[in-house]
């Protein structure tokens, strides 16, 4: 069963992070889900290089496999809901904010 304060975490499918566009992020807890094809077996080092420049930008990458979401989908919601639980809460930003 999912954690209730999952509900009040919200994706957004399809984002550009320069240079790139991921599947789904949620912006707030800085968690992209990447939801992979069999063409992603023939691109590992792409995508594990890609991996890396994204969490060097602060984001926690999860990747399922297409089957898998479809197959084990309470269990791909699980592991997406305990990231969610364990990512740090986001801290308010002092950008912006005037004297």
């Amino acid at each position: 069963m999912l954690h209730r304060s999952t509900k009040s975490h919200k994706f957004k499918r399809q984002v550009v992070i320069e240079p790139y566009i991921v599947d789904f992020v949620c912006l707030e807890s800085h968690l992209i889900i990447e939801v992979d094809g069999g063409q992603h077996a023939e691109q590992v080092e792409y995508d594990a290089r890609r991996t890396t420049r994204l969490e060097a930008m602060g984001y926690r990458v999860m990747r399922f496999w297409n089957n898998q979401v479809l197959s084990e989908t309470i269990n791909v919601l699980e592991q997406i809901a305990t990231a969610l639980i364990e990512a740090p809460s986001p801290q308010p930003s002092s950008e912006g904010r005037g004297s």
